[in-house]
């Protein structure tokens, strides 16, 4: 064990289980736990009388042990990382060809519907078509026998009066009232005139600044419905908050009250008022954010960790109104496994905020050091 400008080395007096053993460090304190690969008793902890060639050539040996056991390390975790990868991927894949078949079932759809819709109008048109020259045909009808009494009474009165010429004027009032009658029909059938209106356009508020062709309506609302929710959750039990004032039983005046204790350098009791806000209201992923932070500054790391992927889980659907939240949250929870020695993990993350903000040059030069590191 190297704690520099202290070395600290044994050899053991048999062998033991390197999986299972283990040295914990801190507070100017080596703590180990070693375990047996045989169970039997020692003469001794270490060696006694052993030339300096023997040590050399356990401390050589050893050395190659470890050597060799972190580079299989590392190509499990290569490995391993690519199965990952692969699966990835292949779920990535199965997502789009379900999400293909949805789009495509929907243009079905839409085309079926639409087929129907224009045969019901083709029907309507020919009924309307029937039904006209049904009419027309009647009013045709309605003419004939009319030309045909005024033709009888032309003979009637031909028959009576024989020297007049009725003759000619007949059939000039027959003619007159076959007219009359076409004109009549023609006003009958025409409809009347359509009356003007004003149409009252009005357009949607939009709540994101997107243009709304480009814009994911179903994930915005399921943000905008999730950070609602979130305001009107109270997951506390408030019998036990009876002594605090009012606005102290508000999760967004504890929220600014943390932050102004973080300005000030003020860790833990921005810490407790975050913990209380979250007691409060546990759905806001900005707690959870600005706690991770506070807990980086005291190096409580893994609690760094988990308050990340907790702002990460509520950070749902990503939209553009939670892209800074989302960048926040993997750098802190990148720097925290970085520092945790993690250095895998911490890549991961910094190339995901990358991604989100291609343009930070921040996150960029952390990411290329991270790289360099490992």
């Amino acid at each position: 064990v190297s704690i520099p400008p202290f070395f600290f080395e044994a050899f053991l007096y048999a062998p033991i289980d390197d999986t299972n053993s283990t040295a914990k460090i801190g507070n100017g304190i080596i703590f180990f736990t070693l375990y047996k690969k045989e169970a039997a008793m020692w003469d001794s902890l270490t060696l006694a009388d052993v030339n300096k060639e023997k040590l050399q050539y356990l401390r050589e040996n050893a050395v190659r042990k470890a050597h060799e056991k972190a580079k299989e390390e590392t190509e499990a975790k290569k490995v391993t990382k690519q199965e990952h990868k692969k699966y990835a991927l292949e779920a990535t894949m199965k997502l789009e060809e379900a999400e293909r078949k949805r789009i495509e079932d929907l243009k079905e759809k839409e085309r079926q519907k639409v087929t129907e819709e224009l045969e019901l109008w083709k029907k309507q048109q020919k009924d309307a078509e029937k039904q006209e020259r049904s009419l027309h045909r009647e009013a045709e009808l309605h003419q004939e026998v009319e030309q045909l009494k005024e033709k009888k009474m032309e003979k009637m009165n031909q028959t009576r009066i024989p020297n007049e010429g009725t003759s000619k004027t007949k059939p000039t009032k027959g003619h007159g009232s076959c007219s009359m009658f076409s004109e009549n029909l023609k006003e009958e059938q025409l409809p009347a005139p359509r009356s003007a209106a004003t149409i009252k356009i009005n357009f949607t508020s939009r709540v994101f600044p997107t243009a709304l062709r480009e814009s994911r309506i179903e994930e915005e609302e399921e943000w905008l419905r999730k950070q609602a929710e979130a305001r009107r959750t109270i997951s506390a039990d408030l019998s036990e908050l009876e002594d605090l004032k009012e606005e102290e039983k508000n999760p967004d005046w504890l929220k600014d009250k943390g932050n102004k204790m973080f300005a000030t350098g003020n860790y833990l009791a921005a810490v407790n008022a975050y913990n209380l806000a979250v007691r409060l209201n546990n759905k806001l992923p900005l707690l959870y954010l600005n706690r991770a932070a506070c807990h980086l500054k005291l190096r409580n790391l893994h609690k760094a960790v988990e308050d990340s992927s907790k702002a990460l889980e509520l950070l749902t659907p990503p939209v553009p109104d939670n892209e800074n939240a989302r960048v926040k949250a993997y750098v802190r929870r990148g720097t925290a496994f970085c520092q945790l020695e993690l250095y895998a993990e911490g890549l991961q993350d910094y190339e995901a905020a990358l991604k989100i903000d291609p343009t930070n040059k921040t996150i960029e030069k952390d990411a290329e050091k991270i790289e360099h590191d490992i």
